[in-house]
């Protein structure tokens, strides 16, 4: 017999079926909200533990077409490869369950989240991972704490909690928060652009981008909205769940502990060969000098005779290295490379270093080095993808790709595919860096950051290198976006907050947020927290104290910015504005006047027939421009069909060999435009003013001149001149 718990949350019924399907798993659940329905699945063996101290925890999220009611695309009809939105949602979850199990839980775990019903309007990364929170709640394994997810938009400058998937497209912030009733154990935040009509005089407007930053008073009070939320969800859940949960299983948390006496013996006599490790550890992540300095004591005098192991010793080492580096900090506000808690390593900035890239950017801070190198594209070009909640497929403009090769860190393993990892760095980098690209450029833009040195923080490296990477590429942005990555540690009551750390502050700290935004204020945000939770004003004092890191930051950035040069292999675009009616004029009978204007001065054209928007582009930048008047002129002589008058049919009113007076209009590179007699212009090409060549038309004709001109071809909208003296 199932069990049934039903909850009247932010206005939502959800409802979670225990007990009915996959009972053979430790626990789960059928977790159901509107018409979107998910199975959440924890199976743990507890007969199989690792020899590690860890625990080895799997998070899947999978979304199965059928749930929306239609077949996988592409030609095999079978799920596959997991979609960039499933691995990070799998990725949320796992951040958000991981701290729930107990020091000395070696026991293989995976949690399974399937959706087998899709409603477009329902948040399913928060419904996955409630309903993998229930799963785990109920199952006998030694957990008792809920943990949920809420997420939190802005509009019309009220919060909302969970809001529909249709209101968040009118949000300006998208705040995704998970923590018990009384704990913030993750967050994630990226503000959402925006335009709005701004009135510049009477009856006159003008569009306006927004990118929504928010400052950090701001922030704080939305999360603090967050968190009355996450105490209401969490107080049902526990309290609902509870006749749902299975009985919990005895089982052995296994210590990892070091003999005291070993610490003891470290601490006493290695302290200073630490601390000198230390210092060099502060150039690398690895942590070879630990090893190093380990080995070295394992075949001392005292441990030689006490048979005591290398591993032993090593862990030992490790122990009193994180004690030094802490009471540093927390103690003498030193950190382990001289910083103070609030310096900025150094940073160097170049632009353009490669000459056949359309923009690129090497941004080095200290040890850590990311190289941005930027692409463009047109619109037609982006990344095709599939949301499981809509029928058609969707294009992506903006990419941002993250790759972290072993080479980074001084590790000898080859390049393989992309992890959850790089995965989830290079989304951050995009949420932090996609508000600022104006609303009404559609272009594709691809930033690839191939991280070629890791110390810290290269996702925050990755977003001041792409904002600079777009600047040099031309891409209309708002404003530079710089990140910082920043640390907490808190020992006896007292706590330093860092900005910028590295990778030894990361592992031996109590908090990893970075932060990314404009001089305006923050764009994205990504934390975890792994003491359990942190008090709102201590928050807000760690974001004040990233914003002074990240306008140091902006503050060479924009020095930087100052200095570009474009590159040589930037494409050259042109873009301008004709009748929407004279589109099909400009394209031609099956297309064949787009071709020739395409193959004659080799070029691409995108043109949009409800705008009249036209996109010419090409290397050559004097193409480029010559392609431009020739469009405009075809669509001159072209009367819109919103005319009343008849469209200008060349054929009927002039014939070939006709000898005409004309008169210079525009004088362009490639020959002048001539305006005729019986309306309508003529192109005289350059090499047909004269018998002699012409280097400069403007040698020959101003504008305004009368000539004498001869007909060579004509077609309906279109006529061919030379001079007559040819």
């Amino acid at each position: 017999m199932s069990t049934v718990c039903e909850f009247e949350l932010n206005k939502k019924q959800e409802i979670f079926e225990f007990g009915k399907v996959a009972k053979q798993a430790n626990g789960s659940v059928l977790a159901k909200l509107g018409n979107a329905v998910v199975l959440a699945t924890v199976v743990s063996e507890f007969d199989n533990p690792v020899s590690e101290d860890f625990t080895p925890l799997t998070v899947q999220y999978i979304e199965k077409t059928y749930a929306a009611a239609k077949l996988p695309g592409g030609f095999i009809k079978r799920e596959a490869k997991p979609s960039e939105f499933e691995t990070l949602t799998s990725r949320v979850i796992d951040r958000s369950l991981r701290p729930l199990f107990p020091k000395g839980y070696v026991y293989p775990t995976t949690i399974t989240v399937m959706v087998l019903s899709a409603d477009k309007d329902v948040d399913l990364q928060a419904l996955a991972l409630n309903a993998a929170n229930a799963a785990l709640y109920t199952s006998n394994l030694p957990i008792k704490k809920s943990v949920c997810g809420v997420r939190v938009a802005k509009i019309e400058g009220e919060y909302i909690a969970n809001p529909k998937m249709s209101e968040l497209e009118n949000s300006t912030l998208d705040l995704y928060i998970a923590g018990s009733k009384d704990e913030l154990l993750m967050i994630e935040m990226k503000s959402i652009s925006s335009s709005d009509m701004v009135e510049v005089d009477i009856e006159a407007f003008t569009k306006v981008h927004n990118s929504n930053e928010m400052n950090e008073a701001d922030l704080v009070e939305a999360i603090a909205f967050a968190q009355k939320s996450l105490h209401e969800a969490n107080t049902a859940y526990e309290a609902g769940f509870e006749e749902a949960c299975k009985e919990m299983k005895d089982i052995e948390l296994v210590e990892f502990k070091i003999p005291e006496e070993v610490i003891v013996y470290v601490r006493n006599t290695y302290s200073s060969n630490i601390t000198e490790a230390i210092k060099k550890l502060a150039k690398s992540e690895r942590a070879t000098e630990l090893k190093d300095l380990a080995k070295m004591i394992a075949i001392d005098d005292h441990c030689t005779e006490n048979e005591i192991e290398f591993s032993v010793v090593y862990e030992a080492v490790s122990v009193v290295k994180r004690e030094i580096v802490r009471g540093m900090i927390v103690n003498e506000k030193v950190r382990a490379d001289g910083r103070g808690l609030k310096d900025v390593r150094p940073i160097s900035i170049e632009t353009n270093i490669l000459p056949s890239a359309h923009s690129s950017c090497l941004f080095t801070r200290g040890e850590t080095q990311a190289l941005v190198v930027g692409t463009l594209a047109g619109a037609k070009d982006g990344q095709m993808y599939e949301k499981l909640t809509e029928k058609s497929t969707s294009i992506e403009n903006f990419i941002l790709h993250y790759n972290f090769p072993g080479f980074s860190v001084g590790e000898a393993k080859p390049m393989f595919g992309v992890g959850r990892r790089e995965l989830g760095h290079g989304n951050l980098g995009k949420k932090a860096l996609e508000p600022t690209i104006d609303d009404d450029y559609t272009e594709t833009v691809r930033l690839v950051s191939e991280i070629l040195e890791s110390n810290g923080s290269s996702s925050m490296a990755t977003v001041c290198g792409g904002s600079l990477a777009l600047k040099a590429a031309g891409v209309p942005i708002s404003d530079l976006v710089a990140g910082v990555a920043m640390g907490m540690v808190v020992e006896d009551g007292k706590y330093s907050v860092l900005t910028d750390i590295m990778g030894l502050e990361d592992h031996d700290g109590d908090m990893d947020f970075k932060v990314a935004g404009t001089n305006k204020g923050i764009t994205a945000l990504q934390m975890d927290i792994k003491l359990g939770g942190i008090e709102l004003n201590v928050l807000e004092e760690a974001l004040l104290q990233a914003k002074e890191g990240r306008e140091h930051i902006l503050g060479l950035m924009e020095t930087a910015a100052e200095e570009i040069i474009p590159s040589d292999a930037l494409p050259l675009i042109e873009q301008f504005a004709i009748d929407p009616s004279k589109i099909m004029v400009v394209i031609g009978k099956a297309g064949s006047t787009i071709k020739e204007i395409i193959e004659k001065f080799s070029v691409g054209i995108d043109l949009d027939r409800d705008s009249g928007n036209v996109k010419v582009s090409g290397n050559n930048k004097q193409n480029v421009l010559d392609a431009c008047e020739h469009i405009k002129t075809i669509s001159n002589n072209a009367v819109s069909r919103k005319s009343p008058s008849k469209d200008l049919n060349f054929e009927k009113i002039y014939q070939v060999d006709d000898v005409l007076s004309g008169k210079v209009e525009r004088i362009v590179d490639f020959g002048a435009f001539i305006s005729l007699p019986q309306g309508g212009e003529g192109l005289l090409h350059i090499s047909k003013i004269s018998k002699e060549r012409v280097k400069n038309v403007s040698d020959v004709l101003s504008v305004g001149d009368e000539i004498k001109i001869r007909v060579l071809k004509v077609t309906k909208d279109r006529i061919e001149l030379a001079s007559n003296s040819i």
